[in-house]
């Protein structure tokens, strides 16, 4: 039977808002159950101590905390939606999102998967509520309501195809739904599977009902096989697990809490009544899943048990369990029940079982057994080969099996096998990255930035880049981004921090929204060289280190030696042309490699001088070896040239530099870099005398140093000489945009960089200033700087249109640490780029760490208006914190009162639709996205316009025009305007 593996989940119960919560609560032993919280019921009013009719022999129960809070903005549901909503919905939404985190993946990324959603649940207690006030029935609480929405919610919202429904087999429904689940993995149904269970008390019907039956604890306390054990207590939980087939979960490198090795669902048959307990039925469906599972009774070293704490129930099912395990065995089977700490959860037991057995199977211990010290004689544990823990277990094999059984009040049993995965080895990876966090708001990133935080702090060192990288695949993709590159743990502790408390005042930490990011790519020539060039980022990045390797490897034959020698030590000759030349396209040949995979695609390239070549390899003008090949060529025959050439770097205009060049033939235009930014080349004389001039002139100029002269009687033969090597060579038209800075334009559509440009190439003035003027029509958001020296930067500062520009620079110069690169990525990330972060970390360093899930936003609340009360007629209606917000008295703003009636007219009724105070819908709210419009808003809009200017509206031509509350203004303005909504 294919092994199931559990690889994220999430819960919160009573006492625990979290499954680190639960787990200390559990290791604890503690008891988390308390008195009816006062919203949701008068637990007086029902209560009587010995379960008279109508009433509660108990006023308590395991409650969670805050069920009625609920982040309906990051889901995009309107208040008026949510305050519909069963609070089990908005439960296992949240809870559904966290585990997919938890397992380390993406949930924005789970959509449009094969991913289903099994959900086990037993109560409905708000249709009951508010279902049945006839006259109030909405829309909203139709689709809010109902055992099937709880699981089409959750597949809905978070777009998953695969198969979605939810399981009431009464108080086993969620372990039924884990065996459906692990029944469609294996039989290849999907391919991910979302198991939940909840369960939420909101009236006394439960409570009454087993007092009634006599199996309701008067102490209100679950005491699983205790001899003191006299019934159960109520409780609620919401739990969700995140199941892989194992061998796809190891493919992409999930973390396993553990593996379900098999499970059986059974029912007990006309037995000795429909809600009395089958000792032979739960024998059997434990047998049936442990011979599924391939494993023996002596190989479970666990149960945890259905353990409802009932003197019949707890009799029956040790029985059960002895007839199963009483066999030879090192040590006896240890049992017990989560129930003897939060309750009975119903619907969410079996839930809340499994995450208990896969958290103990995680962290190697079993949790003590609650009530174990009262162990109930007549149950003679020890002669079936079971025990109670009174102390925690440490779970010393590997391979430790746990049990989980879950036995519905009607007669449906199941059982669930877990098992400790293979333990799988990871090196450390020391080292840093760029940790990450997004949100669906200011508020909200600030949230979780200090969850990440904490998260840092309780981790060790060594685990840095690690937690670097889950971050970049959980946490990256959220509208409103953090993003910073970091090389220790206390650097990245600080940064989080830092931003929390003032994030648009925070160094180096970038806040930003997802836009359309659009780079233009500039490689640098010559003069960027230096010795040691590059040597930070080849130290700190595999990934440029094996571009840079395909560089040489190309080049070797070429140059007759490794350019990555000659580029990374510290040697001045790299300033000679004939290695300057070869190691600028290296570096800008491998840096670019590493920025288009981590997608960071040029929309445009722009190349100065040498930088051309580089910029074509990656247009798709030549392949890597013919460029090796024509830059060392080039950079051979250029080094024949004479010796005592050099170039001048002029601030001014051309024109006050040509009067000049008269007396200087031999001075020739090098480069136009800007407006005032001209570069000459000849003699160094003659360069010196002009710089002389210019000086008296008050004009400021610059030596810039090369090694020989390019205006020389052997300029002509070098350069047929290289013409006809390139001649050779195949060219092809560039797949990129490629602005030329020899033409100093866009080149045309078959327009060919074949042996006669590159041959001009040499000789022709730069035309810098010209090619990224034109490039910049394309309006980017962002340019990239690659070379191995920061020299464009100020050139593009000096043209006006890339003054409002960001100029990113992974390689600033010598004084590079190596983390540039992943500052580059970082902002364009947090611009809007969804980067591929591979190319930033080592294989070992690609290990995912568990992070704590998105913290949601509890400041919006939905309830009913006034708790369950006796005897009494009143309906319960909806209430939230957004209703006592749109009746608050709000001052229009200049821009309220200066718009016309017309228009407040339309937004508000677009406001009271969706149930958002006035004053939060502008023009420019998204209906869908941030008002949280659907179908069935847009129909109930349509009818509101109706009613208010009286004709029809033509829903045909209404809603495909809408995108913005604006849009409804410009929609219904245009068919006033017309007439047009005087017929449909």
């Amino acid at each position: 039977m294919t092994d199931i593996a559990i690889v994220g989940l999430d819960g919160r119960f009573p006492g625990a808002g979290n499954p680190r919560a639960f787990w200390d609560l559990l290791m604890s032993g503690e008891d988390a159950v308390r008195e009816v919280p006062a919203e949701r019921w008068d637990k007086n009013a029902f209560h009587d101590p010995q379960g008279a009719p109508g009433r509660s022999n108990t006023t308590s129960g395991g409650f969670i905390d805050d069920p009625d809070a609920f982040d309906h903005e990051f889901f995009g549901i309107s208040p008026r939606e949510a305050e519909a909503m069963d609070p089990q919905q908005r439960l296992l939404l949240q809870s559904a999102w966290r585990a997919l985190e938890d397992a380390g993946l993406d949930t924005r990324r789970q959509a449009g998967t094969n991913t289903g959603v099994f959900v086990g649940v037993m109560g409905n207690e708000w249709a009951q509520l508010h279902m049945t006030d006839y006259d109030r029935i909405t829309a909203h609480l139709g689709s809010g309501n109902g055992y099937c929405m709880i699981a089409n919610r959750v597949s809905y919202h978070l777009d998953l195809k695969g198969p979605s429904w939810a399981v009431d087999s009464a108080c086993s429904s969620s372990l039924v739904a884990v065996h459906q689940a692990c029944v469609a993995l294996r039989g290849g149904e999907c391919d991910q599977a979302l198991v939940g269970g909840v369960n939420v008390m909101l009236t006394p019907a439960l409570n009454i009902f087993y007092s009634q039956a006599g199996l309701s604890a008067p102490d209100a306390a679950c005491k699983p096989f205790s001899r003191h054990a006299d019934g159960i207590v109520r409780g609620e939980a919401v739990g969700t697990v995140v199941l892989r087939r194992l061998e796809d979960a190891v493919a992409a490198g999930l973390p396993v809490y553990a593996v379900i090795k098999g499970s059986a669902v059974n029912h007990d048959g006309r037995s000795n009544g429909l809600t009395a307990p089958s000792r032979w039925a739960q024998q059997d469906v434990i047998a049936e899943a442990y011979r599924r599972a391939g494993v023996r009774p002596q190989d479970v070293v666990a149960v945890e048990a259905h353990g409802t704490g009932t003197v019949l129930g707890d009799m029956i099912e040790t029985n059960a369990l002895g007839a199963v395990h009483s066999v030879e065995r090192s040590q006896p089977c240890s049992i017990g029940s989560v129930k003897g700490n939060i309750g009975h959860t119903e619907g969410a037991a079996g839930i809340a079982a499994v995450i208990k057995a896969a958290l103990a199977l995680d962290r190697g211990v079993l949790p003590p057994s609650r009530h174990a010290r009262t162990e109930n004689p007549q149950l003679k544990l020890a002669s079936k080969g079971l025990r109670l823990l009174k102390s925690p277990l440490r779970l010393k094999d590997d391979t430790a099996v746990i049990g989980v059984s879950s036995f519905g009040l009607g007669g449906t049993n199941a059982h669930v096998v877990l098992a400790r995965p293979k333990a799988q080895s990871r090196p450390d990876a020391p080292g840093g990255g760029v940790v990450t966090v997004s949100a669906n708001s200011r508020e909200a990133l600030t949230r979780n930035v200090l969850a990440l935080a904490r998260d840092l702090e309780a981790a060790p060192e060594r685990l840095l880049s690690r937690l670097c990288w889950s971050s970049n695949q959980v946490k990256s993709s959220g509208r409103h981004r953090f993003a910073s590159a970091v090389s220790a743990k206390g650097e990245a502790i600080t940064a989080l921090r830092r931003f929390a408390q003032d994030g648009e005042a925070a160094d180096g930490i970038i806040l930003g929204s997802k836009n359309k990011v659009s780079i233009g790519w500039l490689f640098t020539g010559q003069g960027s060289q230096y010795a040691g060039m590059t040597h930070a980022l080849h130290t700190r990045h595999g990934s440029y280190r094996r571009a840079l390797a395909d560089v040489d490897e190309a080049m070797e034959p070429h140059l007759g030696g490794s350019i990555t020698q000659h580029m990374l030590g510290g040697s001045q000759e790299i300033d000679t042309t004939g290695l300057a030349q070869p190691a600028i396209f290296a570096a800008g040949y491998a840096l670019g490699m590493v920025l288009r995979d981590t997608g960071a695609e040029p929309g445009w390239m722009v190349g100065h001088s040498i930088g051309e070549f580089a910029a074509a390899v990656h247009a798709g003008v030549l392949s890597l070896d013919d460029a090796c090949q024509l830059i060392a060529v080039r950079a051979r025959l250029m080094q024949r040239l004479p010796a005592g050439g050099g170039m001048l770097a002029v601030r001014c205009p051309a024109e006050a530099v040509e009067p000049l060049l008269a007396d200087c033939p031999e001075v020739a235009l090098a480069a136009v870099n800007g407006p005032e930014d001209i570069v000459y080349s000849g003699p160094i004389e003659a360069l010196e005398r002009i710089a002389e001039e210019l000086g008296t002139a008050g004009v400021t100029s610059r030596r810039l140093r090369v090694s020989h002269a390019f205006h020389s009687p052997r300029m002509e033969p070098m350069l047929a000489e290289f013409k006809a090597i390139a001649s050779d060579i195949t060219y092809r038209p560039t797949r990129l945009p490629m602005y030329s800075t020899l033409y100093g334009r866009l080149l045309g559509e078959g327009e060919l960089m074949d042996a006669d440009y590159w041959a001009q190439h040499i000789s022709r003035p730069v035309r810098f200033a010209q090619a990224v003027t034109e490039a910049l029509r394309q309006e980017p958001s962002h340019l990239v700087e690659i070379g191995p020296r920061s020299v464009l930067g100020p050139m593009l500062r000096r043209i006006p249109a890339a003054r409002r520009l960001p100029v990113l620079t992974p390689i600033p110069g010598p004084e590079a640490t190596g983390t540039e690169l992943s500052e580059v990525v970082a902002r364009l990330h947090c611009d809007g780029l969804a980067p591929d972060w591979k190319p930033l970390y080592e294989s070992c360093q690609r290990a995912l760490h568990r992070l704590t899930p998105y913290v949601f936003s509890t400041a919006t609340r939905f309830w009913s208006s006034r708790p369950v009360e006796a005897d009494s007629a009143v309906r319960t209606t909806l209430v939230s914190t957004r209703d006592r917000l749109s009746t608050a008295s709000v001052a229009p703003s200049v821009d309220a009162a200066k718009s016309d009636a017309f228009d407040r007219d339309v937004l508000g009724i677009v406001s009271d639709v969706c149930g958002y105070a006035v004053h939060e819908v502008t023009p420019d709210s998204l209906l869908h996205e941030e008002l949280g419009f659907d179908s069935i808003m847009l129909i109930q809009l349509k009818d509101r316009l109706e009613r208010r200017w009286g004709h029809p509206i033509d829903a045909g031509e209404l809603l495909p025009e809408l995108t913005t509350a604006g849009d409804v203004t410009r929609f219904l303005r245009g068919r006033v305007e017309h007439g047009r909504l005087l017929s449909r």
